[in-house]
């Protein structure tokens, strides 16, 4: 009491009155700015945020927290690098849209750890990604057995997507995987069907598509394509 009794009286009450109310008022105004901010981002679990958004969402974070404990700093340069990190953000994930090649540079892509129930150790150690992990991840989803498994696709989030093989009729009837990606045909997953992008095309004009530019995507299930135009 009395420290703050000495406090009130160096300070001056109307002066300390002032710097609260300066200082909730920055609360509030960034409060709002970063709720607009992150709504202009998408709407994206916490888990599902990649690398590039996190690294975003922390320098924000920051930035907003020095904004409102410097009240003798005009509000404006603590706002002006939080939009340009927000418009940076806005460009790039614009960017990842439009283009694939873009879209694994910044957030990587999935990565087939398990396929028809055969580790690929090279891609493990490409990714730094260790038994352990693989491990405790099937364990999560109560996977005992590795053999059980038809694929594991490490997701660019870090999270393990498993197919189990008792789910799987016919692996090369059933693949988990898109045959085309924003125009762009996806060679690994035709390989893992066991198919060619000759006969994909072919598949694709029987049904009227001649242009693969205009396919946004192309799933190959049970022996049918479904696909969904731009």
């Amino acid at each position: 009491m009395n420290e703050l009794l000495i406090y009130f009286s160096v300070k001056g009450g109307g002066n300390l009155v002032h710097e609260y109310v300066v200082i909730i008022s920055r609360a509030i105004i960034l409060y709002f700015t970063l709720l607009a901010i992150f709504r202009c981002m998408g709407k994206r679990e916490i888990g599902e945020l990649s690398v590039l958004d996190l690294v975003v969402v922390f320098m924000i974070g920051d930035m907003a927290v020095l904004a409102i404990d410097s009240p003798k700093r005009p509000i404006l340069f603590s706002l002006f690098p939080i939009l340009v990190l927000a418009l940076i953000q806005i460009i790039l994930a614009y960017l990842s849209l439009k283009s694939q090649k873009f879209r694994e540079v910044v957030d990587g892509k999935p990565t087939i750890i398990i396929a028809k129930g055969k580790v690929d150790e090279k891609v493990m150690r490409k990714q730094r990604y260790n038994f352990g992990d693989l491990l405790i991840q099937l364990r999560e989803k109560n996977i005992l057995n590795i053999e059980d498994v038809e694929y594991a696709i490490l997701e660019p989030t870090g999270e393990l997507s498993v197919i189990e093989k008792s789910n799987v009729q016919n692996p090369k009837e059933n693949s988990p995987f898109p045959l085309v990606l924003d125009g762009i045909i996806q060679e690994e997953s035709l390989g893992l069907i066991s198919k060619s992008d000759v006969w994909l095309l072919e598949q694709l004009q029987k049904q009227g598509y001649y242009d693969i530019k205009r396919i946004s995507l192309c799933m190959y299930d049970n022996g049918t394509l479904y696909i969904d135009e731009k």
